[in-house]
C-alpha cells in the first residue's frame, strides 16, 4: 500500500487560531465523493424501507463522515470532503430539497463495465419548482465543526439539469425552454451559494460533468439533429453557473467548477477532448480554478489548456478512479510536465479523475484501492510541488 503521512500540522495550527488560509494553492485534491461504508448502505436502505427513522441514519451518517475526515488526513489530501456521504448520489439532494420534480428519468447511453441505456440519477422537472430548503443545509455543520483542515462543499451546477432533467412533453408544460429551466434553477444554487458563504465556507465546487455533452463529438450531433446549436447551449450553460457564483467575496470563497465525462459504477457518459470548449471554458466561466477529467485517452491532449488564464488554477485530474490499479508516479510527473508546457507549474495542482462514488453504489474498486490512490495523489504533488 503507498505510503500516508500527516501533512496538516500547519492546518492545525491556523484552525487553533480560528483562521484558515483562502487563497492556499491546494496541490491535492479529492474531487468530492467516497465509497460509502457497507452499514451506511445498509442504513440508507432501511431508513427508505421505513425500518430506520432518520436521527438514526444521521448518526451513522456522521460516523462515517468522520472516518472519512480521518483517511484524508492520513492520505495527506489537503482540502476535505465529507466524501458525499449523506447524498443518494451528487445531485440527488436537489429533488430532495426542491418541490417540482417527478418520479421520471432522462435515459442515458452508458459506456464501460455493464454500459447501455439507464435513467440519470437525476429527476425530471414535472412541476413548477419551489425550494423546500436548504440542499446543503444538512452538510456544512459537521463540516465546520470536524474536518481536520480545510474543506470543500459541492454542489451540482445548474446547467446538469437542462440535460438530465429536461424532458420534453413533461418538464417543456411549465418551462418551454432550456433557458427558462436554466434560470430557475440558478436561482436555486445561487441561493445555497450565497448561504455557504455567509456560513464560513471558504471553498465552494459546482459539479459540471454534462460540460462534456457540448464536446462529444457523436452528443453535438444529435442536438444539432434536434435543433439545438451546441455552442449556443454551451454558453448559455456557463452564463447560468457563472451567475449561480456571483456576489461572492472572493477573498474569502474559493469558487471552483469540476468537469467530467460521466462516472457511474466505472461506467462514463461521453467521450473526446475540451477542444470544442476549452475558449469560452476558460475565458467565460469565472472561476478560481478547475478540475478537468485527464485520466485517460478519452479526455484528449493538454493543448486545449493554452486557453487558461494566467492565474488559474488548474487541477489536472490524472488518477482514475474507475478500476483499482495504481498509477505509475514517474507516469504522473511526466504528465504533469506535459501539461507545464501549457500553463505554469505553480498553477497546476493534482486530484483524482472525479469521485469514487459520484452514486452511493461506487465505482468497481475497493476501500483500499481509494485510499492508496488519494495517497498517491498527495505523494505526487508533494514530490512536485514540495
Amino acid at each position: 500500500m503507498t505510503r500516508c503521512y500527516d501533512a496538516h500540522l500547519a492546518t492545525r495550527a491556523w484552525r487553533a487560531k480560528g483562521v484558515l488560509p483562502v487563497t492556499r494553492k491546494f496541490r491535492a485534491e479529492n474531487v468530492g465523493s467516497l465509497l460509502r461504508p457497507a452499514e451506511l448502505l445498509q442504513a440508507r436502505a432501511a431508513h427508505a424501507q421505513g425500518k430506520l427513522a432518520l436521527d438514526e441514519l444521521r448518526a451513522i451518517e456522521d460516523r462515517a463522515i468522520l472516518e472519512a475526515f480521518e483517511g484524508q488526513r492520513r492520505c495527506g489530501i489537503e482540502v476535505f470532503t465529507d466524501g458525499e456521504l449523506r447524498r443518494g448520489s451528487w445531485l440527488t439532494d436537489m429533488a430532495e430539497a426542491v418541490e417540482g420534480f417527478v418520479a421520471d428519468k432522462v435515459v442515458m447511453n452508458w459506456k464501460g463495465p455493464g454500459g447501455g441505456a439507464e435513467g440519470s440519477t437525476a429527476q425530471v422537472v414535472g412541476a413548477k419548482l419551489r425550494k423546500m430548503r436548504k440542499l446543503t443545509a444538512h452538510e456544512l455543520p459537521l463540516m465546520k465543526k470536524s474536518a481536520p483542515g480545510p474543506f470543500k462543499i459541492t454542489l451540482p451546477a445548474p446547467s446538469n439539469f437542462m440535460v438530465a432533467s429536461y424532458k420534453p412533453g413533461v418538464t417543456d408544460r411549465f418551462y418551454p425552454t432550456h433557458a427558462d429551466l436554466l434560470a430557475e434553477i440558478v436561482a436555486i444554487v445561487r441561493d445555497d451559494v450565497q448561504w455557504l458563504a455567509q456560513q464560513g465556507a471558504t471553498y465552494i465546487q459546482l459539479d459540471a460533468p454534462y460540460y462534456s455533452h457540448y464536446l462529444d463529438p457523436a452528443q453535438r450531433e444529435r442536438m444539432r439533429a434536434a435543433g439545438i446549436d451546441p455552442d449556443e447551449e454551451f454558453s448559455a450553460a456557463v452564463a447560468g453557473d457563472g451567475a449561480a457564483l456571483e456576489g461572492v467575496s472572493r477573498d474569502k470563497v474559493t469558487l471552483a467548477v469540476h468537469v467530467c465525462r460521466g462516472n457511474s459504477r466505472s461506467r462514463w457518459y461521453t467521450e473526446g477532448g475540451y477542444d470544442a470548449i476549452a475558449e469560452k471554458l476558460f475565458g467565460e466561466l469565472d472561476v478560481d480554478k478547475l478540475l478537468l477529467e485527464y485520466d485517460s485517452d478519452r479526455a484528449g491532449g493538454f493543448e486545449p489548456l493554452r486557453f487558461a488564464p494566467r492565474g488559474k488554477m488548474i487541477v489536472l485530474g490524472l488518477v482514475t478512479t474507475k478500476q483499482p490499479a495504481l498509477e505509475s508516479q514517474d507516469a504522473l510527473r511526466r504528465r504533469i510536465d506535459e501539461a507545464g508546457r501549457f500553463v505554469p507549474l505553480e498553477n497546476l495542482a493534482l486530484s483524482t479523475q472525479c469521485g469514487f462514488a459520484s452514486v452511493a453504489a461506487g465505482n468497481l474498486l475497493s476501500m483500499d484501492d481509494q485510499w492508496r490512490k488519494l495517497a498517491l495523489v498527495a505523494e505526487t504533488a508533494r514530490k512536485v510541488w514540495g
